[in-house]
């Protein structure tokens, strides 16, 4: 295994959260293949499960929460 596919990348880049019919933003302050570290912009309450898209370069990625402080949520993809 390749040790540079697990490491992640830690350039804040700007994301959308997708759920239901709604949607929020959010900064994604690490990501790697595995998961991610996102700041919530708003105030809104996140899902345990819900549907992550970086942008402008990626497609939504399926992932679950990890962990929640405050502000900043973990979550693994699958």
């Amino acid at each position: 295994m390749d040790q540079k596919s697990s490491h992640s990348t830690r350039i804040p880049k700007s994301g959308s959260i997708s759920f239901g019919r709604s949607k929020a933003d959010c900064l994604i302050r690490s990501i790697s293949a595995y998961g991610a570290a996102l700041d919530i912009a708003g105030d809104e309450k996140i899902p345990d499960e819900f549907a992550l898209t970086v942008i402008p370069d990626g497609g939504p990625r399926r992932c679950s929460v990890a962990w929640r402080k405050e502000k900043r949520i973990a979550v693994a993809f699958y």
